[in-house]
């Protein structure tokens, strides 16, 4: 069953001046591993966990760097949660996440799809 969905787009140019006029934004948004990558990665990245919260419902008790988007070999994204983050996301009864994300002259977007058997 369908728990929830969010959708994000983001202007990549706007999120670049953003991120370069607040640096410390890297280290409140991003997991480490995330933090290397190009901003018109990083700015999808951000629609992704974006996109979670709205599928979520809410960001009550959701920290940003508790939500890191990796890759399976494919190139297919996915999220890897840990902390408060993933008891929320389990405490809803959700099972799985989708996510598709994608960039392309100047935009990023992401689409995430909760399923799992409400609580």
């Amino acid at each position: 069953m369908i728990i929830g969905t969010g959708i994000d787009l983001v202007d990549i140019p706007r999120f670049e001046q953003t991120m370069a006029r607040t640096p410390r934004l890297m280290q409140r948004l991003f997991a480490p591993s995330e933090r290397t990558l190009k901003l018109a990665s990083l700015a999808a990245r951000y629609a992704a966990k974006e996109a979670l919260i709205k599928a979520l419902g809410g960001s009550d008790g959701v920290h940003w760097t508790e939500i890191e988007i990796a890759s399976e070999e494919s190139g297919k994204p996915h999220f890897r949660l840990s902390g408060t983050t993933a008891a929320v996301v389990r405490d809803r009864g959700i099972m799985n996440l989708h996510l598709t994300i994608s960039h392309d002259a100047g935009l990023a977007t992401a689409f995430v799809v909760a399923e799992g058997n409400p609580l």
